[in-house]
């Protein structure tokens, strides 16, 4: 049974087509001094239950999600899985300064305590994510979507560069999906220090044409500073490629003003669908999550 929050009623679609799901029925209001409220209206006992949703801000997503679970966990939900396309607190995963908090690990006991036992969700920031949640977190690769435009753009020939090391994964599994024939996985140097963030590179050898894989684009700063890197080596023509694409404030529209022809992100984010630009492309990742959820036995 799936229970769908309306955010990503345009994936739900696609799941719900599925023999073995059917749509949960429920409602999240508000008393009238503003607390949350949910009633589940389907029978759910015994039933594997998938809740489709954010924990991303504005907060009330995250207490909507967590109170719908401890819902269903209480009306006898067999097991419930989260399927957040985003996961969003992710990057808070290195080691936090004295005093600071350490989100990452908060938003795993939270989600394990109000009652979800396993989470989905797509192009994880990193592998130390999933040491660090205490329930069962499974990350889906967007690296097919990916390839299929490389392929159709005949960029199979273009350099693939990571924006730090961390995307060398990525990049390796876009570069083998595709069937790319560059040499070795160009990459930038992030290194945090007291005073910000050391960017510099390239390392490796650049062509005419690259092509940029990353999980985020948030603000944009870590992009343009690597775009701008690859033009300084005489990169004429880059396509970026980013799972989630969060465009937050202005400065990711530097992008356009160096030799970026498009950009592509996946549809993880259902409020940046309010940018409308000829140069970003939307995939749909819903495909994935149907893939595994057609072969899982579901009792």
């Amino acid at each position: 049974m799936l229970f769908s929050f309306p955010e990503y009623a345009h994936m739900s679609e696609a799941l719900c087509g599925l023999k073995c799901l059917q749509q949960g029925r429920f409602c999240i209001t508000r008393r009238q001094n503003q607390e949350l409220h949910a009633t589940v209206q389907s029978p759910v006992s015994g039933e594997q239950c998938f809740i489709l949703g954010t924990i991303a801000p504005p907060e009330h997503q995250m207490a909507s999600m967590l109170l719908l679970a401890h819902t269903l966990r209480k009306e006898g939900a067999k097991r419930i899985t989260g399927i957040l396309p985003y996961l969003a607190y992710a990057r808070e995963d290195h080691l936090i300064k004295p005093g600071e908090s350490f989100t990452t690990a908060w938003v795993g006991a939270v989600l394990k305590a109000s009652g979800f036992d396993a989470i989905w969700t797509v192009d994880v920031h990193s592998e130390r994510d999933k040491e660090i949640f205490p329930v069962a977190l499974e990350s889906f690769s967007p690296a097919a979507l990916f390839a299929e435009c490389i392929k159709k753009l005949g960029l199979t020939g273009a350099s693939v560069v990571a924006a730090d090391e961390g995307a060398i994964p990525r990049c390796q599994a876009v570069k083998s999906a595709a069937g790319m024939t560059s040499g070795e996985i160009v990459y930038f140097d992030k290194r945090r220090t007291d005073n910000g963030i050391i960017h510099s590179g390239p390392i490796g050898k650049v062509g005419s044409r690259a092509v940029i894989v990353d999980d985020i684009l948030d603000t944009g700063g870590t992009l343009v500073s690597a775009c701008k890197g690859l033009a300084r080596v005489g990169a004429e023509e880059l396509y970026i490629f980013v799972t989630h694409g969060l465009f937050t404030g202005q400065l990711w529209r530097d992008l356009w003003s160096l030799p970026v022809k498009h950009i592509f992100r996946t549809d993880t984010i259902p409020a940046c669908t309010s940018i409308h630009d000829s140069r970003i492309t939307t995939l749909a990742v819903g495909p994935l999550l149907c893939e595994k959820l057609a072969f899982l036995d579901i009792d």
